[in-house]
């Protein structure tokens, strides 16, 4: 997401106001917001600002699904870990794994779904990746790191992975959202920064 949503910390405030209402059983409570959207499109970003306005925790499915050496969790662990994470009273959740999909979007009661255009994707997703190998950056504390072979020439790369992903995300997400199987989540959908922008601000007007 660009350096314009950043958000003030009034503007913090009144989005933190604008998500008081009641929980699905009826009572107030913190709030359970799911963020999905492929690889790239700035998820984490988003969540991060959020996280800090509404005062939530703030998970990634990434940290609970890799393992050092870029191995995956057993499917058992993973579920279990998302299962602890969920089960606290708010929280923003990160990522797009169906095989918890039943924990986090039945769990949840916003869902917002960052549906940018992939030439968009893959640009950001490229100038993170870029920055990540520069950096050495470790991702979730695994130990893991981004590198060229692995973004460039591998065919594990992110970058493959986004392109082979966004179309199919998408399709998947509509049918899930459509399915009603997750009760009565309220599901914003953006398909530009441009409109996620605009309703950051909408929800933080101004003060007096």
């Amino acid at each position: 997401m660009a350096n314009s949503t950043t958000l003030s910390r009034d503007a913090m405030c009144d989005i933190a106001d604008s998500f008081e209402t009641p929980a699905r059983a009826g009572s107030r409570t913190k709030r359970r917001i799911a963020i999905v959207g492929t690889t790239g499109s700035g998820k984490s970003v988003l969540a991060g600002e959020l996280a800090r306005a509404l005062s939530l925790s703030h998970v990634e499915l990434d940290a609970l699904f890799w393992m050092p050496e870029w191995q995956p969790a057993l499917y058992e662990l993973f579920r279990y870990r998302v299962e602890t994470a969920t089960a606290a009273d708010g929280w923003i959740i990160v990522g797009n794994y169906s095989q918890v999909r039943d924990l986090v979007w039945g769990r949840a009661d916003t869902l917002i779904w960052l549906d940018f255009p992939l030439p968009l994707v893959l640009w950001r997703l490229l100038r993170r990746t870029i920055g990540r190998i520069i950096s050495r950056e470790e991702l979730w504390n695994t130990g893991n790191r981004e590198s060229l072979r692995k973004a460039f020439l591998s065919r594990d790369s992110i970058l493959l992975w986004a392109l082979k992903t966004h179309r199919r995300n998408r399709d998947r997400f509509k049918a899930d959202i459509d399915s009603g199987d997750y009760g009565e989540l309220d599901v914003r959908v953006f398909r530009s920064p441009g409109q996620l922008r605009r309703w950051l601000r909408d929800m933080a007007p101004a003060r007096a």
